[in-house]
């Protein structure tokens, strides 16, 4: 990985290494709770780029603990990495949204399993909505910069809702 440009999820994971050293598991809880409402990592994602950061210098591997676990620690060689990504130029992601692609082909489905789907998933969004507020506002004293990221949540959620409500 060294010279490598880095990918996003192990970005996030030398992002959130700045905090102190975590196992995979406790870099997987919090990744679902820092980054959950807008970024989605899955933890076969967090565990094979452990050891790929690992390989590369820029995290250093600790004793096994309780379990096996195993802590993770940021380099100094992580820190420049994860530096150099965050002044790289972003790129919007592509949105995938499973609502939306089997709107496309809505031809093919009843109306009952439509109607079905689109309640669904507006109870999902608003679920989803409220959490993100919830995160947001307990973000806003102790880190605003996470409180800011949480707003694309907001944003997000209340979209596809006025999306949906059209249906």
């Amino acid at each position: 990985m060294a010279g490598k440009e880095l990918n996003a999820t192990s970005a996030a994971l030398l992002g959130l290494l700045h905090e102190g050293p975590m196992t995979g598991g406790q870099l997987m809880a919090e990744a679902t709770r820092r980054l959950g409402p807008y970024w989605t990592m899955t933890r076969s994602q967090v565990y094979r780029e452990l050891p790929a950061l690992a390989e590369g210098g820029l995290v250093r591997v600790g004793k096994p603990g309780p379990r096996a676990s195993v802590p993770y620690t940021i380099s100094a060689n992580g820190k420049r990495a994860f530096t150099r990504w965050l002044n790289e130029p972003a790129r919007i992601g592509q949105l995938r949204d499973p609502v939306a692609l089997r709107t496309a082909f809505l031809d093919y489905l009843s109306k009952d399993t439509a109607d079905e789907m689109f309640a669904d998933a507006v109870e999902q969004h608003q679920e989803a909505l409220a959490e993100a507020r919830a995160a947001a506002k307990d973000y806003a004293d102790e880190d605003p910069n996470a409180a800011i990221a949480m707003e694309f949540a907001i944003g997000y959620h209340r979209a596809a809702l006025s999306w949906l409500k059209k249906r």
